[in-house]
């Protein structure tokens, strides 16, 4: 059966900054209300879904019948529940748990909404937590059939590799696949190459010896004369070329475009929030400059986000 996209009422729990909602509202699908505890978060999304409503709070401390009177029957929930804890330890081992269990929110959600279709995006991790049997039972309950998809958004043609598990729920057996293999889109084509952001000399006083030692590891690989990435809080040599997709966006500020500045030396500045943006497969329409927020809060929204390529292939395979 082929559903009008226009009327697949749309609301996104855990929406950040609104990564998931904007790759639905590409498929087609009316974007309802977001839903995020954190006020930088709805300020964003508020911004760039006008029309939406925004709710502002625990999930748990809302109840979803009341919501419902409120913006009444929905076809699709999209969820990304609280991730840091499942691949990261924070905090005590009470705190981590509670943090996984905003998960069950989304049935929660789910017994008074029934919609036809739900997405949950979380990290790979959530896979091997110990509650996710219980989940996916849950689900099973309410009627959905669910298929676990483990994607990486270079196959969409975002130009960053992020691999993600995504829970696809349907009332329909035969919900498609979303439809990757496109060619891989290299981080060079969301560097602003102009003089708008500022440089340092590499090799100024003060700099950290790690530092050197990244860019030196690049040169001896690339040579002097390429521009390179340096790639900070993560594993390997510490650097990569321009010729493959971004390493994975996370909430630190970790990219550094270093570029050849002539008699043999070298200039470096950070990635900003807006090439980071591109990266994460949004438009250039979407506003990330808020003046409330800061640069450490955009990196942190971009980090935490959805990628809209492959939510917009996925909520297609659901409603077309």
């Amino acid at each position: 059966m082929r559903i009008n996209r226009q009327n697949v009422r749309t609301i996104d729990l855990f929406c950040g900054a609104g990564g998931s909602s904007y790759g639905a509202r590409m498929a087609g699908a009316e974007i309802v209300a977001g839903f995020d505890i954190w006020q930088s978060a709805i300020k964003t999304y508020g911004s760039n879904f006008p029309n939406s409503r925004t709710f502002e709070g625990d999930l748990r401390d809302m109840e979803p019948e009341e919501v419902k009177n409120q913006i009444g029957e929905i076809d699709l929930i999209l969820a990304s529940p609280e991730c840091t804890n499942h691949s990261v330890a924070k905090g005590s081992a009470e705190r981590c748990e509670l943090s996984k269990l905003t998960a069950f929110e989304v049935t929660r959600y789910a017994k008074v909404f029934n919609p036809k279709w739900i997405v949950i995006e979380n990290v790979v991790e959530m896979a091997s937590w110990s509650e996710h049997p219980k989940l996916l039972e849950e689900l099973w309950k309410l009627n959905y059939f669910v298929k676990e998809l483990r994607l990486n958004s270079a196959d969409f043609g975002v130009p960053q590799a992020r691999n993600r598990l995504f829970l696809v729920c349907s009332k329909a057996k035969e919900a498609g696949l979303p439809s990757a293999g496109k060619k891989h889109v290299p981080v060079s084509a969301i560097i602003d190459w102009s003089d708008k952001y500022k440089y340092t000399p590499l090799r100024k006083a003060g700099r950290a010896e790690k530092t050197l030692k990244r860019a030196d590891n690049a040169i001896k690989e690339l040579g002097k004369d390429k521009p390179f990435l340096m790639v900070y809080y993560g594993t390997g040599d510490g650097w990569q070329s321009l010729d493959k997709p971004l390493r994975t966006i996370t909430t630190l500020d970790r990219f550094a475009l270093v570029v050849p500045d002539g008699n043999n030396g070298h200039k470096m500045r950070m990635l900003q929030p807006e090439e980071l943006k591109l990266a994460m497969g949004f438009g250039s329409d979407f506003n990330l400059n808020l003046d409330s927020l800061s640069r450490r809060e955009r990196i942190k929204l971009m980090g935490n986000g959805v990628c809209p390529p492959v939510m917009e292939s996925i909520v297609k395979s659901l409603i077309s």
